[in-house]
């Protein structure tokens, strides 16, 4: 399927980031790092807001916070669907601590997309993917989206035509825009 040009930015690293704590859909506020990330998106942001995309965020306070730097003011949409997954019981737990109370689970997902997506009462992969996959297909237009590591992996997967395998194994970084077009992805820095 071809999708029109997004920009993705995961929002920068929260305290709980910094600490190795799961945040799924709980909040964190950016750490001092994660502003300073927010703020080198913001002058990647410049040349790609001057072309007029539509711009989406999650509803959840980082992504906002990091909109809030990185867009510079511009308008934005809020969708529900860019919500990071949804980390059942793992949620506010660092890895060590599901590690310890769930050695089975976590043995058997070392990458933190199957883990967060095999949590007891989370999400579950299948889900969050849908999600993921509704939005995308809802896009005409050149769009800007601030939105978590974990949803842009899966994103970033659906564009360039990844296994889930893959989609765990991509880079998370903070502080860079994946530009996505024609089934590729480049990362400006």
């Amino acid at each position: 399927m071809a999708y029109p040009k997004i920009w993705f930015l995961r929002h920068g690293q929260t305290e709980w980031n910094a600490e190795g704590r799961i945040q799924g859909q709980l909040e964190s506020k950016l750490s001092p790092l994660g502003i300073e990330h927010a703020q080198q998106q913001a002058s990647l942001m410049a040349p790609i807001l001057a072309q007029g995309p539509a711009c989406f965020v999650s509803p959840l306070g980082r992504a906002q916070q990091t909109a809030q730097i990185a867009l510079g003011g511009q308008p934005y949409t809020t969708d529900a669907r860019l919500a990071e997954a949804q980390a059942g019981v793992f949620q506010g737990m660092t890895r060590e601590e599901v590690a310890a109370q769930y050695p089975e689970i976590y043995a058997a997902n070392p990458l933190n997309l199957d883990l967060f997506c095999a949590a007891p009462q989370g999400e579950g992969f299948a889900a969050f993917q849908a999600r993921i996959a509704e939005f995308l297909n809802g896009l005409n237009e050149p769009t800007v989206v601030v939105a978590h590591g974990l949803w842009g992996q899966v994103l970033r997967g659906l564009i360039c035509g990844l296994s889930r395998a893959e989609m765990a194994a991509l880079p998370n970084e903070q502080g860079c825009i994946y530009e996505l077009s024609q089934g590729g992805e480049q990362v400006l820095r």
